[in-house]
């Protein structure tokens, strides 16, 4: 018959059965599930601040980037603090010159399009209306919608306008806020210039 033996080894760290009266170490959760960790890697509330690396359009559209940047404008449900609405017709303004009007144009950048009023000439028709100013951007010449359009198109329907006085329609605000992401829609914009939308 063979024999067993139990043997039992005692340590200082080892109470089998007995009460201890060393204090109570706290216990840890099991991590075994799929999204564990998954909180604390975005913040206590699950949207913390996200790392430069990390951030995607679609979270500065939300308005998820919950970083602090004050040089930054947060994009998303806010608007920015200089924002200028080109749907509302307050921020457009109309001038009715004779030519030579006096006024130096300069193309929008590329991916944006349309023109603005780099310059006024001293002496003109224009700065003796007083309407233009530099930074206005040319929306309208007449009734003929001109926003959008390459440098030539745009200063050509001035060109060939055969009224003795002009009739420019400005947005009086930056290019991002007419051609970009927060612009005026297209039918809006036709609306506007066809007279169905009072200035």
């Amino acid at each position: 018959m063979k024999s067993a033996s139990l043997f039992v080894i005692a340590s200082p760290m080892a109470s089998a059965f007995a009460p201890s009266n060393a204090p109570m170490l706290p216990s840890v959760a099991l991590r075994m599930g799929l999204f564990d960790g998954v909180k604390e890697a975005f913040g206590a509330d699950g949207m913390g601040e996200l790392d430069g690396d990390r951030e995607t359009p679609i979270d500065r559209w939300m308005g998820w980037n919950a970083k602090k940047d004050d040089s930054a404008i947060a994009m998303g449900s806010k608007a920015p603090q200089d924002f200028i609405d080109s749907m509302d017709p307050k921020n457009y303004v109309t001038a009715s010159l004779s030519k030579p009007m006096g006024i130096v144009f300069e193309e929008n950048d590329s991916n944006l399009g349309g023109i603005f009023i780099l310059e006024v000439n001293p002496g003109s028709s224009a700065e003796k209306d007083g309407t233009v100013r530099p930074g206005d951007q040319l929306v309208a010449v007449g009734k003929k919608k001109v926003s959008g359009l390459q440098f030539e198109d745009a200063l050509g329907a001035i060109i060939e306008s055969e009224e003795e006085k002009v009739e420019l329609v400005l947005f009086r605000g930056p290019a991002k806020f007419l051609y970009g992401p927060a612009g005026a829609s297209q039918d809006w914009l036709d609306e506007f210039v066809s007279g169905g939308v009072k200035v």
